[in-house]
């Protein structure tokens, strides 16, 4: 399994890459293993706009046997969701840490992704 060491990783298996004020959203190579073929991903377009605190939920994701929340890593403005998965929600099976991003927010404080795990802390705890 990848974890890039560019990410911070919540518990719950999402990732956070941080471009900037901005910051992209998903979940991890090892969630995407976990939850099997994804089929759908459901977050509200009209959540863009909206801020969330740490730990909200956003969305859901669905696979064949199972559905999983996805939760807010870090308190920020949604500006952007992921159109592209609304047409192949697989795209987070396929590249979790590229094209299968789920959300773009801007984040409220930076400061606040030094309390989500580095890569290797993250690999280890999913051990």
């Amino acid at each position: 399994m990848n974890f890039p060491s560019n990410l911070k990783y919540t518990k719950d298996d999402e990732w956070v890459r941080l471009e900037g004020e901005e910051a992209y959203i998903g979940i991890t190579d090892y969630a995407q293993h976990e939850l099997g073929d994804i089929t759908f991903v459901d977050v509200d377009p009209d959540l863009v706009g909206e801020t969330l605190d740490a730990g909200e939920e956003f969305g859901a994701i669905e696979a064949v046997k199972t559905s999983a929340e996805i939760l807010m890593p870090v308190g920020g403005e949604i500006v952007e969701v992921n159109e592209a998965l609304a047409d192949d929600a697989s795209l987070i099976n396929s590249d979790p840490y590229g094209e299968g991003w789920i959300i773009k927010i801007k984040v409220n404080k930076v400061a606040d992704l030094n309390g989500l795990l580095d890569a290797a802390a993250y690999e280890e705890k999913i051990k």
